[in-house]
Parts: C-alpha cells; sequence; structure tokens
C-alpha cells in the first residue's frame, strides 16, 4: 500500500491509548496492515533496524501490530495474557526515536499474548527471549507506553553510532 510518516517522540499520539478493533477482517484493517508491513520494510531498508511497527506509530489510534521475526505476523487485538515472574534487562530502540537512542529496558522473560488474525480467528502465542522483548515492546505502543517508560537507568541511553560500537553485538539488532 503505502509508506507512511512514522511519529516521533513527543508526539502525544504516541502516549494515547489505543482502541479496539472491531472487524479483524475489515479492508479498512488490511489497509493500515499493509501500511505498516510497507513502513517497517522501509526502514529496515533504509537503517538496517525494525522488526516490529504498531499502528499508532503511523498515527492510527487502534490495537493493530506488524511484526517480521521469522516472518510476517499481523495482529489484531493483541493483549498479554501471561509473563513470567522473571525478567531480563535487553537493549531497545523504537522507529519513534528515529533509531538513534538505545537503552537498556525492563522485560518479562516470556509473555503470552492473545490476538486476532485477520481472519478473525483468536490466538494464543507464547513467546520468549527476543520475539517475548519485542511483543512486549510493540504492545507497550497500544497502551502509551515507550521504550524509555521501561529503561532501567538514565545511564544506559546512548546514541546508535555508541551503540554499535560498543553494544550492538550482544543484542537484538545483531543480526
Amino acid at each position: 500500500m503505502a509508506v507512511r510518516n512514522t511519529l516521533q517522540l513527543g508526539d502525544p499520539v504516541l502516549r494515547t491509548p489505543c482502541a479496539e478493533v472491531g472487524d479483524p477482517a475489515a479492508p479498512e484493517v488490511a489497509a493500515v496492515v499493509a501500511d505498516l508491513r510497507d513502513t517497517l520494510a522501509d526502514w529496515v531498508r533504509r537503517t538496517t533496524y525494525g522488526r516490529g511497527i504498531a499502528a499508532p506509530q503511523i498515527g492510527v489510534s487502534r490495537r493493530l501490530v506488524y511484526l517480521d521475526f521469522d516472518g510476517p505476523l499481523p495482529m489484531v487485538n493483541p493483549r498479554i495474557v501471561g509473563r513470567s515472574d522473571t525478567g531480563w534487562t535487553p537493549w531497545d530502540a523504537c522507529l519513534s526515536f528515529s533509531v538513534e537512542i538505545f537503552c537498556r529496558v525492563n522485560r518479562s522473560v516470556w509473555v503470552d499474548v492473545e490476538y486476532s488474525g485477520l481472519d478473525g480467528r483468536r490466538r494464543v502465542m507464547h513467546a520468549e527471549g527476543e520475539l517475548g522483548e519485542l511483543l512486549q515492546h510493540e504492545l507497550d505502543h497500544l497502551d502509551g507506553i515507550l521504550a524509555v517508560d521501561r529503561m532501567t537507568d538514565v545511564s544506559t541511553l546512548c546514541m546508535r553510532g555508541e551503540f554499535e560500537r560498543r553494544h550492538r553485538d550482544e543484542s537484538p539488532y545483531r543480526r
């Protein structure tokens, strides 16, 4: 469909909780998902970063997420329905920070996510490690929460050049 502008840190839409999608199979839902796919692909092409994107990042306040992690995965009305008691502190960045700011964040080791596909069928996914971290990041967007809100400590903030020089090999972005 189209590459859309990505809202950046400071835009109030990124801090607004999203509304549920009524009909996952509606044509307008498929159109937003196609825009998410194209916008994410553009980020990857230009920056080599990007594994997922949420609808509010392109200015659509609906509970829609598109992942490209071992294949494409559109998710409608996703919610975390279970999580581990233990946590970890991976590196994180965001398309809404122009992939220029990185920091360590607090995340659960695993999550269970309930969502609908574009066909309307409900599914549950168990995800751990990097996929679990990615899901937590993208679903936070749907609730108006950004990676900097989950930062372990302000001392972990770093710019992309320093991150690539010092930490990329130990992060989900090493690929």
